[in-house]
């Protein structure tokens, strides 16, 4: 599977989890899972919004590095976090805190740079997660 807003989102989550607790990778699975669905995510509580809020921040990095891309070939990280704020607060959306765009940033950038996330990549949705 090539998705690069799951490979980010993942990757952030495993990163983040030891501040949020252990359950942060399983959340993020549940709301990719859930992405696709004509309903969308339910509202969840803390840990499912967290989850809700890495995958909709790893969707708009993506969207603002590949659009980045076509101006220059490695946009830098700094770039791709300040459009993100700025298009998330141009949206209405609530601001999330800076390290976590950073986080999803990052790792939205290694995944499209074609870097292997083998942790990651085997850690696809199991059947539970699967709508």
């Amino acid at each position: 599977m090539n998705d690069p807003i799951g490979i980010a989102a993942r990757a952030a989550a495993q990163q983040l989890q030891a501040e949020t607790g252990p359950g942060l990778v399983a959340e993020v699975e549940v709301v990719l899972a859930t992405r696709e669905s004509p309903s969308g995510p339910p509202q969840y509580v803390d840990p499912i919004a967290l989850a809700s809020l890495i995958v909709a921040i790893a969707s708009l990095t993506w969207t603002v590095y590949t659009d980045l891309r076509k101006r220059t070939a490695k946009p830098p990280a700094e770039v791709v976090s300040r459009t993100v704020r700025i298009t998330r607060r141009d949206q209405g959306q609530a601001d999330a805190p800076d390290h976590i765009i950073e986080v999803v940033v990052t790792e939205a950038i290694r995944a499209t740079a074609g870097r292997s996330y083998p942790d990651v990549e085997a850690s696809q949705p199991s059947d539970e997660f699967k709508g």
